[in-house]
Order: structure tokens, then sequence, then C-alpha cells
């Protein structure tokens, strides 16, 4: 595993994929590997979404707060993050990276940040592995255009849960 891109503790992995005329074959969790990170996988899960669908911002709040691995196994999303911890360097910045299922990277991101995505191809599949079980209780969200991030669509597919998320600038932070 080789570290591609670390911003703010958030980590960006390549796996070795191996590739022949069958297909190929590939490792998208290695807790030996991840260790330093301290996950410990407790739930997985994975989304489909169609183009121009977006998701998020999600995230737990304490004590039910969660660190999350991404890995696009279809399609191709814009994966935006913000920091929502008061004593980082980057409180409310956010960030932005590019998954698809022709790169072997997995996404690290750790508690504190709000977690939102884009689909950009017709089918994206998603799969999420969690470090904390789902708390609908400590389920929480940012209005995905409140944040100081610019999509690059106007008019996105989002839900009716997520069109009723807060503004950040009214989100207290228990981060």
């Amino acid at each position: 595993m080789q570290i591609v891109r670390k911003i703010s503790d958030v980590v960006l992995y390549r796996y070795p994929k191996i590739i022949d005329k069958r297909g190929f074959f590939q490792k998208t969790f290695n807790k030996d590997t991840l260790s330093d990170l301290g996950f410990d996988l407790k739930e997985q899960y994975f989304s489909m979404s169609h183009k121009n669908v977006l998701r998020g911002f999600h995230f737990q709040i304490p004590p039910m707060e969660c660190a999350k691995l991404i890995v696009c196994i279809k399609g191709e999303v814009l994966d935006v993050l913000v920091d929502l911890r008061k004593k980082s360097s980057t409180y409310l910045k956010c960030f932005e990276f590019q998954l698809c299922e022709k790169k072997s990277e997995i996404l690290y991101i750790p508690v504190g940040f709000g977690h939102a995505f884009l689909g950009k191809t017709d089918e994206n599949i998603l799969l999420y592995n969690i470090n904390q079980v789902y708390s609908s209780k400590n389920d929480r969200g940012i209005l995905w255009n409140s944040t100081n991030f610019k999509w690059p669509i106007n008019k996105p597919k989002i839900s009716n849960r997520d069109k009723r998320f807060e503004k950040l600038k009214d989100f207290k932070s228990p981060f």
C-alpha cells in the first residue's frame, strides 16, 4: 500500500491491483496496514448513485462519531470533505478527491469530517468501511451548498433529507 495524497489527516491510499486475462483482484482493506490509524472495522455498506446524484455532507456526532474508508468500485465520483474539527488548522475548509473504479485508491476520512460525493457516471458504486455502528440519533449533515466548495453542478439530484440539513454557518461543531 502506498500513500498517494495526505492532507489534514485525510489519506488517499493506493493498493496494488492484480490484472490478468480473467479480470482483476484488488484488496480494499488490511487491518495490519491501517493499524496506525486505529481503524477497527465495525460496519460495511455500499451505495449506488446515478449521474448528478449528490449525497451529503454526512457524519455522526459524538459519542458515535466515525472514521470511514471509501472505495469506488464502479464509476467515478467527485468526493468532497469538509473539516468540522474546531482545533484543526483546516477548520471549515473543503478538500476534493476524484475516486474511480480504474484506480486502486482508498480514501481514509478521519472523525470530524463531513463527507459528500457527486456521481459523475451513469452508475457509481461506493463501498464504505466504518469504524462505528450506525446511530440514527447521532446522524447529522451539512447542507451541500453552504460550504466554501464550488460544485460543478447547479441542480444536482438530492434526497429530501439532504435538502433539510442545516447550513454550515449554523452548525455548532462538537468535534
